[in-house]
């Protein structure tokens, strides 16, 4: 399949979709909406969303329950833009550019980026727990719900951040590099997939085998972020380049160079596809973003 065509038409439906959904700069809370809209609508890949709805189908055969799967998919494209605002605060990462434009602190100042964040995430499960949000089975939905709510926490993306702020400047085992990875991005990338499943009524071995897929391809997207980080420029990144070296982050080229940092993405991508194997045509779009995560340049 095209994957450039895949993936421009899929994040048109996502970006019409968080459109309908998300509220509008309005009223007595317009300018806190604008400072949450403005890193919602400034761009991105939207690989998450993507993703849910890429597993979703793959269960169910086709897009018939996508009015399911949207808000889902929204909940998670929220609850990742509010982590990108956060990571780029002066207390975390002090970047000031992110998807080519200012960075939300510097448009809106720290404490209305703080709060823009605090939106996004709460906004999120607002989403997922509407019952009006395509007529999800309510036992699927508090599954989705946990899901996604322990990928975001202490336990995953939270906690991963913690450990990366903790580790900056010190030298670590590879062991410490692998739980942030695991942590700090591929839990919500595993929970994307897991959650689109699980709208789509998964059975257990089918979890078991995403999961095994968004495990994988969540440690490749990592890999080739700390690739991109060294050998992409600031204009082709969209935010600042040579960053993780400047700060001593640990990293997969720090550790094991680049070519061996390649071959180790491209293992990751291997299992991923492995772990689909028997799931026939409708994972197809899986397979196919797996590949473009190891191939892409930003």
């Amino acid at each position: 399949m095209d994957i450039k065509k895949y993936l421009q038409s899929q994040r048109r439906l996502v970006e019409q979709a968080l459109e309908e959904f998300m509220l509008r700069a309005e009223g007595d809370f317009k300018d806190h909406v604008a400072a949450m809209r403005y890193s919602l609508f400034v761009g991105g890949k939207r690989v998450r969303p993507i993703l849910c709805l890429a597993a979703g189908r793959t269960i169910c055969g086709d897009d018939s329950l996508d009015d399911q799967l949207l808000p889902v998919a929204c909940a998670l494209e929220c609850i990742h833009t509010y982590s990108l605002i956060h990571d780029d605060l002066p207390a975390m990462d002090d970047d000031a550019l992110r998807r080519g434009k200012p960075t939300n602190h510097m448009v809106f100042g720290e404490a209305q980026a703080i709060l823009a964040g605090d939106g996004l995430l709460t906004f999120a499960f607002e989403l997922l727990s509407r019952p009006s949000a395509g007529g999800l089975d309510p036992e699927a939905r508090i599954q989705v719900i946990h899901t996604i709510a322990r990928a975001a926490g202490p336990l995953g993306m939270v906690g991963g951040q913690a450990l990366d702020i903790a580790f900056e400047g010190r030298n670590i085992e590879f062991d410490d590099l692998k739980t942030i990875h695991r942590s700090k991005t591929g839990a919500l990338i595993t929970a994307s997939v897991q959650a689109g499943a699980l709208v789509a009524g998964a059975t257990e071995d089918q979890l078991q085998a995403l999961g095994s897929y968004g495990n994988n391809i969540g440690l490749a997207f990592q890999i080739v972020d700390d690739l991109l980080n060294v050998l992409s420029t600031t204009e082709q990144l969209g935010k600042a380049a040579g960053s993780d070296a400047e700060r001593g982050k640990a990293t997969y080229p720090a550790f094991f160079g680049v070519e061996k940092t390649r071959q180790l993405a491209r293992e990751a991508v291997e299992r991923a596809l492995g772990a689909l194997d028997g799931m026939g045509e409708p994972a197809e779009p899986l397979r196919a973003l797996a590949r473009y995560i190891v191939e892409r340049n930003r």
